[in-house]
């Protein structure tokens, strides 16, 4: 989808015109106010990544929310349990829109090295994830990158007074009962 630009002059002066949607999405891709649901050990490079090493905030995405209602950048950041999924849901939800998820390891993209009866195979099975990064556990340059295409996801979104389109249709948690001998 491209933007049609043109430059009006008139003597000294130039201005770009432009829609209000898209200059909002521009600063709405810069300014990031993230959530960390942290379980396991992507933890330790999470706190990695949000140190002053790396500086997240040129991304736009520095300074963590701890309550889900003031963030629109949910990190799911490890090995999500079944008993987790509702709580994850919960969470997703209490969010406002616009809202994104990051899917942040191989644990939560798709269940990792774990494939039993506790593990989630994947967060996607739970909430919408709009970014998955993969790696055991993914070092920050790989954060990065995905921060990067989530900037231009947000900037393609549609007009900030429009909720984006999402395949959110009531998503069921599987119900795990357990075995009578």
């Amino acid at each position: 989808m491209g933007e049609k630009r043109e430059i009006l002059r008139q003597g000294d002066d130039s201005f770009v015109p432009t829609r209000v949607d898209a200059v909002i999405n521009w600063g709405r891709k810069y300014s990031f106010f993230l959530y960390p649901f942290v379980t396991a050990c992507c933890g330790m490079e999470f706190m990695s990544y949000a140190g002053p090493r790396y500086d997240s905030d040129r991304f736009g995405a520095a300074l963590p929310r701890f309550s889900p209602r003031q963030a629109d950048l949910l990190m799911v950041v490890g090995t999500i349990s079944h008993r987790q999924g509702p709580i994850l849901k919960k969470v997703y939800d209490q969010m406002a829109e616009p809202k994104w998820v990051m899917a942040f390891g191989a644990c939560t993209c798709s269940g990792g090295p774990y494939n039993n009866y506790s593990t989630v195979q994947g967060i996607d099975t739970i909430i919408p994830v709009d970014i998955y990064v993969p790696g055991c556990p993914p070092r920050p340059e790989a954060v990065f990158d995905g921060l990067i295409k989530l900037q231009r996801l947000v900037q393609a979104s549609p007009g900030w007074n429009r909720p984006r389109h999402r395949e959110t249709a009531d998503l069921e948690l599987p119900i795990i009962e357990k075995a009578v001998p």
